[in-house]
């Protein structure tokens, strides 16, 4: 459904007073809680890069009763990363320890400098709208695949505001362009690893209607590492929100996620492409 594209995430900040008092445990105390480094499994396994959403100054989407997406986000980045490293196949490194601002173009630089597998991006955004709810997974677009999802990509793009003159925001341009500048392969790589997850999360938890979409989603724009971003549930949605609120339920959207990554790696062609 469309939504109006002035809308951005400060018309809910108004619903930020007493945040302090519905927040996760782990975004208490300042939301400091750092996700624990076990030792890394052996080199030649997948590296996943995990990007847990907004952080430091920039509080992502605030739901309606308070809660910051941006630790919804690292709170779901931190278990997703626990799953994926005890099952001993995979290698994890996270964008973001703590809670802190990094531009849209330093977390992509983080999955390209340490020669990630996978890109996942986590988030929980808000519409206008709070009747509509229900996870949803994004890949890398010129053009988005309804006006819903240009509003969002537009919203995801605008966080470097929050980085100061000296950090430029993607321009409409630059966005339309994007798609071109990811090989083939990737593309490919991210429309399968964007299925696996809408399948597997649908098994689990309330899914937006037709839940695989795309746009020019700058933090997608590494042109060799396939990436989704995941859309875990709408803040501005009173159920989504409470769900999210909630440890067993972030550990059933990793658990889902998880279920995704070892179906994405089972594929023909992904490993053997990895280390061959």
């Amino acid at each position: 459904m469309p939504v109006d594209p002035a809308y951005t995430r400060r018309l809910l900040l108004g619903h930020g007073i007493g945040a302090a008092l519905l927040l996760p445990p782990i975004a208490r105390a300042g939301g400091q809680h750092r996700v624990t480094k076990p030792a890394l499994p052996l080199q030649g396994q997948p590296l996943i890069v995990l990007d847990p959403g907004h952080g430091g100054k920039d509080p992502g989407a605030i739901g309606v009763s308070g809660t910051y997406e941006k630790h919804v986000a690292f709170a779901a980045a931190g278990e997703l990363a626990r799953q994926l490293q005890s099952s001993g196949r995979y290698r994890v490194s996270l964008t973001r320890e703590n809670d802190v601002f990094i531009p849209l173009e330093d977390r992509v630089g983080v999955a390209q400098a340490r020669g990630a597998t996978l890109f996942i991006s986590l988030h929980a955004d808000a519409l206008l709208d709070h009747t509509v709810q229900g996870a949803s997974v994004y890949t890398l677009a010129g053009t988005a695949s309804d006006a819903q999802t240009a509003a969002l990509a537009t919203r995801e793009n605008s966080a470097d505001r929050y980085a100061g003159p000296e950090t430029s925001g993607i321009s409409p341009h630059v966005a339309d362009i994007l798609a071109s500048l990811v090989r083939h392969e990737t593309r490919a790589g991210s429309a399968d690893m964007q299925q696996h997850i809408v399948a597997s999360l649908g098994q689990d938890v309330p899914m937006l209607e037709h839940p695989a979409r795309h746009a020019g989603f700058a933090v997608l724009k590494a042109a060799d590492i396939p990436s989704v971003l995941v859309e875990m549930g709408f803040m501005s949605n009173s159920h989504d929100e409470a769900a999210l609120r909630q440890g067993t339920h972030r550990a059933m959207i990793a658990q889902a996620i998880r279920r995704a990554v070892d179906g994405y790696f089972a594929s023909e062609g992904h490993l053997t492409r990895i280390t061959g």
